[in-house]
């Protein structure tokens, strides 16, 4: 059974950095996606980072590009989000997913993943 378990958050003030991470577990194959979405309170599930392992192709949400990184360590069991110069607009509780099934649509869909993680808190103060 997969586990994906994410690092606590944090709380920063605007324009500092967090680095989330993610430990994943219990899958022998490759992760088709590895991803991180957020949701604010009162809002939908939305796509930040996704990473596409076998060909290395990272993909950003327009409101995150140039300010947040996705990366994974080389085994691929680690999926990190380096979060930069970040906004009250930020905060949210971020998730880690993974897609191991086939899937035909956008990656930033989320029912494109079927593991996911527990959530972790994310708070930006102005």
């Amino acid at each position: 059974q997969v586990q994906l378990v994410e690092s606590a958050g944090g709380s920063v003030q605007t324009g500092g950095s967090l680095r989330l991470s993610c430990a994943a577990s219990g899958y022998t194959g490759r992760y088709i996606y590895m991803a991180w979405f957020r949701q604010a309170p009162g809002k939908e599930r939305e796509a930040v980072a996704a990473i596409y392992p076998g060909a290395g192709t990272t993909l950003y949400a327009d409101s995150v590009k140039g300010r947040f990184t996705i990366s994974q360590d080389n085994a691929g069991n680690t999926l990190y989000l380096q979060m930069n110069s970040l906004k009250p607009e930020d905060t949210a509780k971020y998730y880690c997913a993974a897609q191991t099934r086939a899937y035909v649509g956008n990656w930033a869909s989320v029912q494109r993943y079927n593991y996911w993680g527990q959530g972790t808190q994310v708070t930006v103060s102005s």
